[in-house]
């Protein structure tokens, strides 16, 4: 049976989201656990919606994994709750402090955590004022020197949003497409002074939202003007003066999925390679 499970941790002590021999990464720890409390003669395989690097944040990941029925029902024991609530009560009990599950429910059919996904929404802080900087949040916001220009930076951002080719803002891999489709970019100031970027897209690239941040905090800067980044992206190529924002600063909030009855053809729609055509 399939299980959908949703989480956050805080990344900061982890070498990522991907399993990865003498390393601590969060689908290691994961997986331990629930193999630990389902008592799984082999590791647990797991499907993740958005594949963090080492330091990335999540509040809202969401994983699938395919389990036996008769061990997840036997998860309550003696007590009167559902095999749902007492995987989230096994799970907080043997999960180090920064994984939290926070539900654990029956996927329904067609259901896949990564490819059934509609769009991911990211967040990156960014403090341009030291002397107003929150020690309690610095290991969830990057401090800059210079003060940003926040209004310049969302006019900016705000040029990249579409179906575009984001090759300028991707680390390649072999056969992959960086065709995407960025649906919000935007940048505002908050109430305790903080820049906020909100990043939506249908999905993303290795690295691609720290890049496209750091191509719009020299536009804050005063070093670019609004349209740099849009050009850099019409390059489709690598531009070593785009820097890319440390991890630390990046949270995946939520990921939006269909309605049940429409999960397996948007999985075989995201599974198709992407092309500027469609």
């Amino acid at each position: 049976m399939r299980i959908r499970i949703d989480l956050g941790y805080d990344g900061t002590g982890f070498s990522g989201w991907a399993a990865q021999p003498g390393l601590r990464t969060v689908e290691g720890v994961l997986s331990e656990a629930l193999s630990t409390v389902l008592r799984a003669p082999e590791p647990v395989r797991l499907t993740v919606a958005g594949r963090t690097d080492a330091g990335v944040h999540a509040r809202g990941q969401v994983v699938h994994a395919d389990v036996d029925d008769s061990a997840f029902a036997r998860l309550p024991g003696r007590s009167d709750r559902s095999p749902e609530a007492a995987a989230v009560a096994r799970l907080s009990g043997v999960l180090p402090a920064d994984v939290v599950v926070r539900r654990v429910t029956l996927a329904p059919p067609g259901f896949d955590a990564r490819f059934s996904a509609l769009r991911r929404r990211y967040r990156y802080r960014v403090c341009d004022d030291p002397g107003a900087a929150d020690p309690l949040r610095r290991h969830d916001t990057v401090l800059v020197r210079d003060r940003l220009d926040v209004a310049a930076m969302d006019e900016s951002a705000r040029g990249l949003v579409g179906l575009h080719d984001f090759a300028a803002f991707c680390k390649r891999r072999e056969g992959a497409t960086t065709v995407r489709t960025l649906l919000e970019y935007a940048w505002r100031r908050g109430d305790d002074g903080v820049l906020e970027a909100t990043v939506v897209a249908d999905a993303f690239c290795h690295s691609m939202v720290r890049a496209l941040v750091g191509a719009v905090v020299p536009v804050g800067e005063g070093r670019h003007p609004a349209g740099w980044p849009a050009e850099v992206l019409a390059g489709r190529t690598r531009d070593p003066r785009v820097k890319v924002m440390p991890a630390h600063g990046l949270s995946l909030e939520e990921v939006v999925y269909p309605p049940e009855g429409e999960l397996a053809a948007r999985a075989e729609q995201a599974r198709a390679t992407r092309t500027l055509d469609r």
